[in-house]
């Protein structure tokens, strides 16, 4: 009995790996208080040196446990803090990535803003992107727009640095003031290390690192690479040292800063970035991605503050000729010093002059480094993080849990009557009129779920339902949604919606029976904080308590969430805005009616009537949406058969989705787009009551894609045309081939319209 007690209790030591951040303090205390219990009651008899024992052994592991525990709930603050802090704003899709243990490859920007002309630096970047991608890895690019550092930038993002005159080159010392003022830059590699290790990211792929200059030992002119890589747990992937550099003092300071070199490939030979050879030996050299995977490995696992450089030849192909390449050095350092070029200004000139002086051939060599880089880059964070799941998995008995952060909708689900008349105009007086009825589901939080579905992301969807007749034929229509929290209550009635429209598809009069939604409470919402804190986007209809959204509100206040409101109809579009409760809203998506209400309510200067003229609607959108625009990212104006209004910041020549852009006093001026809607006859439409659901679900899906603005609209304007041909108020023809960027890239589309807000 002892040896079997014993076996349990040394299982219990080896299960301490598993899951911890699943384990806490109370459950340390609460296994241990079992165990004693156990001994004590169960164990009588055994000598009191068998009893010492035992508790010595049952201690050991609770102090062990206990700095386990604290460790993980040390770690887990330090993300969240990183996530959510005001200096950072990590992407979507990396932080989906990191959470799921895929491999992510940071990016500097530094080449971007510094390194190469306008457009060929755009091309470059989105082309370096796109070989990580393409290699099995997630490219996350770091830059600094507007006083907050990026971790992974939009298209419309790398265009706006890539364009961008007056950005800062930015290094470890540059990052509080420029931080401070607001400022935008790309940074080096000493900065982009920073963010990459506060974000995770274990692998970080650059073109050659500074180093130490030639004549430094006068100068003291040292890159803060090197002291970065000596204090910064990163691996950096490059074509060895800028060759403009002295290599023998770099590799030498580089020693001294603990930093384990390590050359890429058949040889130890240190590459000069433009060229294989350098006349200097690496010490120590990886065949491949697997080996190099292991070394990082070690240098993780031992807890190093240092980093690793892999040290990456150019494609034989393209290097450049060593002679030729320290011709020209010599030629352009001699002018640098003639004009008393020193700092870092040098770098860039010296990189100018050399491709100058060598017809591009550098410039070239440099294109064809960066590349082999990402793709080196790639390969061995894939081997990396697969490396790291094997080891976990050897260590951990419990699978882990890798579903990624869903989207939350919380809205109203109905069972909708769709009574669309056969004539053009709808009798009354009793009288009976010729049409057709049809039976639905929708609901904006439903319509809005299943768009999102069927575009790929599922979203949980949180709302109330009755256990009645409606209740089972909603479910199984919605097989394709993540129902699994929906609130099914007995002796509720599922709200129901009765809609009489036009043989045009207008609607004429709608009643509804929606008394459940009152049963989306704050305490039932409550119970899915983990999921809305972590999801990466979250949706609420006008059909919510206003207690609910207020708490949803404080939650996007605390934790900086993504939140679009869908007004629903006039009479509750107002609901967040009876308090300052929407100032922490993203999104909203009104037409020109709610849009008015939402201005009534918070008491500001409305016009006379609503224009019908397309100019003057435009320019009534714009004026009630421009006082929301001090505390919201962008208002989306619905306005049916026009198409749609963005209204917000713009960034990078467009107006920006990205709910950082709105936060820094400093960005580009308020404007607003207009895109017409894509044309669609009056015999075609069907129905209408969706449409509006489907554009706000296609934008939200194209921004969660990480697509540029125009893209996410016409994804949008697409799952709309698609939904009012349709029945049903979400077309089952929506889907990822039918409203993707593809479909987007292979339309003609009408120009869209811009005219500045300020």
């Amino acid at each position: 009995m002892l040896e079997t007690t014993r076996t349990s209790i040394q299982s219990l030591g080896q299960a301490q790996d598993c899951s911890l951040s699943k384990i806490g303090a109370r459950d340390v205390r609460y296994t241990v208080t079992s165990l004693l219990n156990y001994f004590f009651n169960f164990l009588p008899d055994f000598c009191n040196l068998r009893t010492v024992l035992m508790h010595k052994m049952i201690t050991k592991i609770t102090c062990r446990l206990g700095r386990c525990v604290s460790t993980v709930a040390c770690r887990t603050t330090q993300v969240r803090r990183f996530l959510h802090g005001a200096y950072f704003r990590i992407q979507p899709s990396v932080q989906e990535a990191l959470m799921e243990g895929r491999p992510v490859v940071a990016l500097e920007s530094t080449i971007i803003t510094h390194g190469m002309a306008y457009p060929q630096n755009l091309s470059m970047a989105r082309e370096v992107e796109k070989i990580v991608t393409t290699n099995g890895a997630v490219p996350a690019t770091i830059g600094i727009l507007r006083g907050q550092i990026h971790v992974g930038l939009t298209d419309e993002e790398l265009q706006f640095l890539a364009s961008s005159k007056n950005v800062v080159k930015v290094s470890r010392r540059d990052l509080p003031y420029v931080l401070s003022q607001g400022l935008s830059g790309g940074t080096t590699v000493s900065g982009t290390m920073i963010a990459a290790h506060k974000a995770g990211i274990c692998v970080f792929v650059t073109g050659g690192i500074g180093g130490v200059h030639r004549g430094g030992e006068n100068t003291l002119d040292v890159s803060a690479d090197l002291t970065e890589l000596g204090r910064t747990p990163v691996a950096v992937v490059s074509a060895g040292v800028k060759s403009i550099l002295d290599i023998g003092r770099t590799l030498e300071y580089l020693e001294t800063q603990g930093v384990c070199v390590a050359a890429f490939g058949e040889s130890r030979e240190f590459p000069a970035f433009f060229s294989r050879q350098s006349g200097f030996k690496a010490p120590y050299h990886v065949q491949d991605e697997e080996e190099a995977a292991k070394l990082i490995a070690s240098a993780l696992g031992l807890g190093l503050s240092s980093g690793v450089l892999i040290a990456v030849p150019c494609p034989r192909e393209r290097a450049a000729s060593g002679q030729v390449m320290e011709e020209a050095i010599q030629q352009a350092l001699s002018e640098a010093r003639s004009k008393g070029i020193t700092g870092k200004e040098l770098t860039p000139f010296m990189l100018q002059k050399i491709n100058e002086l060598t017809d591009g051939k550098s410039l070239d060599s440099n294109l064809a480094l960066i590349k082999n880089n990402a793709r080196v880059g790639s390969c061995i964070a894939v081997a990396l993080s697969k490396l790291q799941k094997a080891t976990r998995k050897g260590n951990l008995p419990r699978q882990e849990d890798t579903t990624p952060p869903q989207p939350v909708v919380i809205g109203g689900i109905n069972v909708d009557f769709i009574a669309k008349a056969q004539n053009s105009v709808i009798l009354g007086g009793g009288q009976t009129n010729a049409g057709r009825v049809r039976r639905t589901f929708g609901g904006v939080g439903r319509n809005l779920a299943d768009c999102l579905s069927r575009l790929g992301l599922t979203p949980l969807f949180l709302s109330a339902m009755g256990k009645d007749e409606h209740s089972e034929s909603i479910l199984h229509y919605c097989h394709h949604m993540d129902m699994s929290a929906i609130l099914q209550l007995e002796k509720k009635s599922t709200a129901t919606y009765c809609a009489v429209i036009t043989s045009a598809g207008e609607l004429s009069v709608g009643l509804g029976d929606m008394d459940i939604h009152h049963q989306i409470t704050e305490q039932y919402v409550s119970q899915f904080k983990e999921n809305l804190c972590r999801a990466p986007l979250v949706c609420v209809d006008g059909n919510v308590p206003l207690s609910t959204i207020q708490y949803i509100c404080q939650l996007a206040r605390e934790h900086q969430l993504t939140v679009c409101f869908e007004p629903t109809d006039e009479n509750k579009a107002s609901k967040p805005f009876l308090s300052d409760s929407w100032k922490a809203l993203t999104y909203i998506s009104p037409n020109l009616q709610e849009l008015r209400a939402i201005n009534r309510t918070l008491g500001n200067p409305l016009p006379a009537e609503l224009p019908s003229r397309l100019e003057d609607v435009i320019k009534t959108a714009m004026a009630l949406a421009r006082p929301l625009l001090a505390h919201l990212c962008c208002v989306v104006v619905t306005l049916g058969a026009h198409g749609v209004l963005l209204c917000g910041k713009s960034l990078g020549g467009s107006i920006s989705l990205r709910p950082a852009a709105h936060e820094q006093p400093a960005a580009a001026s308020l404007c607003a787009t207009h895109y017409p809607a894509i044309h669609i006859s009056g015999e075609e439409i069907v129905n209408v009551s969706g449409a509006g659901d489907s554009l706000m679900a296609g934008i939200l899906a194209g921004m969660l894609a990480n697509h540029d603005t125009d893209t996410c609209v016409r994804m949008g304007l697409l799952a709309a045309s698609l939904s009012l041909r349709s029945y049903e108020p979400i077309s089952p023809e929506i889907s990822t081939a039918t409203v993707s960027w593809e479909q987007v890239q292979g339309k003609t589309w009408p120009a869209a319209k811009v005219w500045k807000m300020d």
